[in-house]
């Protein structure tokens, strides 16, 4: 395959050594490459500039799935949605909980790749007990920037031959390698689920509720805290505008109705308990894992905060006396999603609020692409991570084809 005969502006590889010839012919004519699947996660990073995208949508298809031996291999495009709805058929499922970024984007849902998930390192609210995708990776098949196909990890949980490169390329948004091939481990479903629901706590009494919570012998495996200016937006308006904070419990079906009674019994003591039923608990939590209450057809600027759990509610209200800003919180307030009303990233205060508080980390995941230009999207990293990082970077792609300027 050579540039001549692929169309100008995407390219799309069929196999890993397509993706070695595009990537050589970059590499020669010093011309920089977009690496994506789908483009649902576009938005995040920095916008980068390439005269050419190289696309992994016919990359696509599940290569090996042995659901006793609880494995799956898939190609990098493969959509998630058709990876999650297999291993469902199969009683099984993705524990880290993948979260979708079309919608906070303005596109539909289900779009996302495995992929796109593995580079951006994604996960949604089980996250706090069980990882997030670069916990559950067993292999990788890639094509670094300088044109080399290798292999990372295997087919089964236990690998430990060599560095493991397939973890160094989560979360790496693709600057490192193009990865084709992925092999993930699968886990079985829950057979039942429940979510205990306190109503109307600020955000100081939810943040002590949901320590407590997660301290007992309930197991608890999500909890969320919806203010009241946000509990409405969630589950098409059903769980009301009263403030929310959800704890919730899965697992066998009786040891579910037992934890849950029994950690229900504390918390009345905190306040009014209700209790949402499998179908809906899943609807709730969708819809945390997704950022529902933010998808709004704009481009308001949407933070993602990784801080200390005890302390998120009270950089919340720093923030608030300094700035419009709306906000919930989801992994015992371990994760704040931010939204600024004004329209201004206000980057320098976010990152000095969480300075003063502890500590964290601050990621731009939406704004208008002028915006993502001029700002620093990624928490900005300490002089030895960042030497780190610029020699991983040399390492892999020296000649800096691959989604160049993507995470500053």
């Amino acid at each position: 395959m050579t540039y001549a005969s692929i169309e100008k502006s995407i390219l799309r590889p069929e196999t890993t050594e397509d993706i070695r010839d595009i990537v050589a012919a970059a590499v020669s004519a010093q011309e920089p490459l977009a690496v994506e699947g789908t483009g649902s996660k576009r938005g995040l990073g920095r916008p980068v500039q390439a005269a050419r995208t190289l696309s992994l949508t016919k990359m696509s298809g599940v290569t090996l799935y042995e659901p006793e031996e609880l494995v799956l291999s898939a190609k990098a495009g493969t959509p998630i949605a058709e990876i999650e709805a297999l291993v469902d058929e199969n009683n099984q499922r993705l524990e880290f909980e993948p979260m979708d970024y079309g919608p906070l984007h303005g596109l539909e849902a289900g779009q996302g790749t495995l992929g796109g998930v593995v580079a951006c390192n994604l996960s949604g609210p089980r996250r706090l007990k069980q990882g997030a995708a670069r916990d559950h990776i067993l292999g990788v098949r890639a094509v670094s920037g300088r044109a080399e196909i290798f292999k990372s990890g295997g087919r089964v949980v236990k690998n430990v031959t060599g560095y493991d490169l397939s973890k160094g390329l989560t979360g790496s948004y693709g600057t490192l390698a193009v990865m084709s091939e992925i092999t993930i481990k699968v886990l079985p479903k829950c057979e039942t689920e429940t979510t205990l629901v306190l109503r109307g706590l600020t955000d100081g009494e939810a943040a002590g509720a949901m320590a407590a919570s997660m301290g007992s012998a309930a197991e608890v495996s999500a909890a969320a805290h919806l203010p009241a200016y946000v509990s409405s937006r969630v589950m098409d308006g059903e769980l009301g505008n009263e403030a929310a904070t959800a704890i919730r419990i899965d697992g066998f079906g009786p040891s579910v109705e037992a934890r849950a009674t029994h950690l229900g019994r504390a918390l009345e003591k905190v306040g009014k308990l209700e209790r949402l039923e499998p179908e809906a608990s899943r609807r709730l939590w969708r819809d945390v894992r997704d950022v529902r209450p933010f998808v709004d057809g704009t481009d308001k600027p949407v933070w993602r905060l990784s801080v200390t759990p005890t302390r998120s509610h009270e950089i919340v209200m720093s923030l608030r006396m300094q700035a419009a800003i709306d906000a919930f919180y989801d992994w015992q307030g371990g994760l704040v999603w931010l939204r600024m009303e004004a329209g201004e990233p206000a980057a320098d205060l976010v990152r000095e609020t969480i300075r003063r508080f502890g500590g964290g980390h601050a990621t731009l995941v939406r704004a208008s692409e002028s915006v993502r230009a001029a700002t620093a999207v990624f928490q900005p990293q300490p002089g030895p991570l960042a030497g780190l990082s610029r020699r991983l970077k040399e390492q892999f792609d020296p000649a800096g084809v691959l989604n160049p300027g993507k995470m500053g």
